[in-house]
């Protein structure tokens, strides 16, 4: 039986009523001062040069012309993607002009642990987006070709294989451990914070494996890094070459949806004007060609759709947390 450790289903979430919420929102706060009449900063939990990053400003370009004033990328790494959007709101006031990326992290992390935040209550939801494309790569150098290898070596030298991840509680730290699991190996995490720093961790020899978004896409593509697995359901676009998880003999699906939020309190009007520019920008052909490179599908939600998926996604993670033992004490 194949174990999906995350993949939405958006059908369930959308109803007859979403548009008309949405068209029926006031915005008592727009009638005095035009919004935005200033830059926008958006917070991206990773570290700069990973996929999340690449594909947020290219977003961030694509919108910015549909909403009037510029937004600005703001790296914020840290606490597997969930310090940014934490410290978004704790200290943010809730005029707009601060946002973030919103990782599955943030709904997973505190049915693991305890944290500051309550994703249900302290953040205003304003659009979904995309979910990830997941892999697993080493160096080009590396003898081991294929998935498979990787585990066989993990199941004879055990704790020998080290794999770097952008965090604890990650979906990739996650999926990793549930491989360990279900193939009765060991195997080492070492948790970075994002792309950029994992990516150095395998080329340096400091890890022997990867576990990431797509992140290692062009160091795949350049010949430095080898894919040797996918963790959708199907085959990627780019490296059609590459087999899946499924494929090489790993019954899991594995994938992370994510949007954009900002801090609790939000004016319905400033979220709709939000939600509109960033619609336009999610479907501009500049934006979709990087996420076609990152194969990143996208996922758009409108905010009373996204609303609702956040509820049900707080509860499955609450589920598969009980389901691995992942709480802690």
């Amino acid at each position: 039986m194949t174990k999906t450790l995350w993949t939405p289903s958006r059908r369930r979430f959308i109803t007859s009523s979403s548009a008309a919420a949405l068209a029926g929102l006031a915005a008592p706060g727009l009638a005095q001062t035009r919004f935005p009449n200033r830059p926008v900063t958006l917070i991206v939990p990773w570290t700069a040069g990973g996929s999340t990053d690449m594909g947020f400003r290219a977003l961030a370009e694509a919108t910015q012309k549909h909403l009037g004033e510029r937004i600005i990328v703001e790296n914020k790494p840290g606490a597997g993607g969930t310090l940014g959007p934490a410290q978004m709101a704790a200290g943010a006031r809730p005029d707009g002009y601060t946002l973030a990326q919103m990782p599955i992290t943030m709904f997973r992390l505190p049915h693991m642990t305890r944290v500051a935040f309550n994703p249900l209550t302290d953040f205003s939801y304003v659009v979904h987006v995309a979910g990830y494309c997941f892999g697993t790569t080493v160096r080009a150098d590396s003898p081991h070709k294929t998935m498979k290898d990787l585990v066989e070596f993990a199941r004879a030298n055990p704790d020998k294989v080290t794999y770097g991840t952008p965090g604890a509680g990650t979906s990739l730290h996650i999926t990793m451990m549930d491989i360990a699991a279900r193939e009765n190996i060991k195997w080492t995490h070492v948790p970075f914070r994002g792309a950029s720093e994992t990516n150095a961790a395998v080329l340096g020899g400091h890890v022997t494996a990867q576990a990431d978004s797509s992140g290692w896409a062009p160091l795949v593509n350049a010949g430095q890094l080898r894919l040797l697995a996918t963790w959708g359901k199907k085959r990627t676009k780019t490296w059609s070459s590459v087999p899946t998880l499924q494929e090489s003999g790993i019954d899991i699906v594995s994938n992370s949806p994510f949007g954009i939020a900002g801090p609790k309190g939000m004016d319905p009007g400033i979220v709709k004007v939000l939600h509109d520019a960033f619609k336009k920008g999610i479907e501009e052909p500049d934006h979709m060609r990087v996420m076609d490179q990152l194969d990143q599908e996208v996922d758009y939600m409108d905010t009373a759709t996204y609303e609702a998926f956040v509820k049900t996604m707080y509860e499955d993670m609450r589920q598969q947390v009980e389901r691995l033992g992942l709480r802690r004490s």
